[in-house]
């Protein structure tokens, strides 16, 4: 069956491989005849699935012993309250660099928890570039330094981990864990939603140094606690069991695929490409600093906005789905994450060339 290239920011595409995998195992899981929606978390095969799953992700991320993987529920955005509870008491201070929406509102949620140092902002130039570090205003008593390393919205991203604080990074990955390879050492915490390129929403990974995983205070539900979902195995209560075993089968599929350096070859190829697309183009813009644009989403907009809706519609008539830009910047956007492949990047490019040619 032929089937949309599917360009959407989250829930965002999966492997078809993984999906066919899935839809052959659904009725019938390891011959128990019966689906993996539908087994205890706490029998033997679904154990060795979360365990196997585990192992899988700290080889393809090179995961040191001394940092701890959690598979948890709420999303990232439930991590932008665990992060302070985990990590900080009421009177302390954390350091947020502000790049774009979701920077901005876990620093909005980590307000209610304890003292926020706005350490960077980028809204003088409406979030299009990462304020040089060398200007952040870091504080010394600073428990940690937080970090969205992308923003989804107007496509911004880190390419380098600043060196600018001796407190812990901690890092909302959500739309780029997995997309390329990564220096943990660098951190003391990641967290990451995984509709984007780890699996179907439902499911967070939290990997967080075990330095600081007695750092929470007292009032931290036991449901958000690294501690103690860390020595739960994140069992303390039912995990999300379908949303697990589907990422399992795409850290396998990434595994297969050559691993987070052939993705990371991939993902920037494709995003090359692209980007190389809309600036050849008097009629397509992308406003983003080109240091800092993001591999994973690319916004852009039309010479003409009242071009946007036919452009929507006949490119999802094309085999093109969910190009619409994010509500507060409008436009368009292609999220081009690891399961979209090259031939989207190139079946896209060719539909905006022909757009463009017929409305140029």
């Amino acid at each position: 069956m032929e089937r949309m290239y599917n360009f959407s920011p989250g829930p965002a595409a999966l492997p078809t491989a993984v999906l066919e995998q899935a839809r052959g195992e659904l009725l019938d899981w390891q011959n128990t005849d019966l689906s993996v929606m539908e087994v205890s978390h706490r029998g033997k095969l679904f154990i060795e699935l979360a365990a196997q799953s585990e192992t899988t992700f700290r080889e393809l991320l090179d995961i040191p012993e001394h940092y701890k993987v959690l598979f948890l529920q709420g999303g990232a955005t439930l991590q932008f309250a665990a992060v302070p509870l985990n990590l900080a008491g009421p009177d302390d201070t954390a350091d947020y660099v502000n790049t774009g929406n979701w920077s901005k509102k876990a620093a909005g949620e980590a307000e209610r928890f304890l003292n926020v140092n706005v350490a960077a902002d980028g809204v003088d130039r409406n979030y299009v570039t990462i304020p040089d570090p060398a200007t952040w205003q870091v504080t010394d008593e600073a428990k940690y330094l937080h970090l969205a390393v992308n923003e989804t919205v107007v496509g911004v991203e880190f390419h380098q981990v600043p060196e600018v604080s001796d407190a812990p990074l901690a890092a909302d990955m959500s739309s780029t864990l997995l997309s390329r390879p990564v220096d943990i050492n660098r951190f003391g915490l990641i967290y990451a939603g995984a509709q984007k390129n780890i699996g179907p929403a439902g499911i967070t990974v939290v990997i967080v140094r075990e330095d600081l995983l007695d750092r929470a205070r007292l009032e931290t539900p036991s449901v958000t606690n690294y501690r103690v979902m860390a020595d739960a195995d994140s069992m303390f209560n039912t995990p999300p069991t379908f949303a697990w075993y589907v990422a399992g089968l795409v850290f396998q599929w990434i595994k297969q695929e050559g691993g987070l350096a052939a993705m990371g070859e991939r993902n920037q190829e494709k995003a090359r490409k692209l980007y190389a697309g809309i600036d050849a183009s008097g009629f397509y813009s992308n406003p983003v600093d080109h240091r800092c644009r993001s591999w994973m989403n690319v916004p852009f907009t039309l010479v003409d906005p009242k071009l946007d809706t036919e452009f929507l519609q006949k490119s999802a008539e094309a085999g093109l789905a969910n190009l619409k830009g994010h509500r507060l910047v409008g436009g368009m956007r292609a999220s081009i994450y690891n399961a979209m492949p090259e031939a989207g990047v190139d079946a896209l490019l060719a539909f905006m060339a022909d757009f463009e040619a017929r409305h140029g």
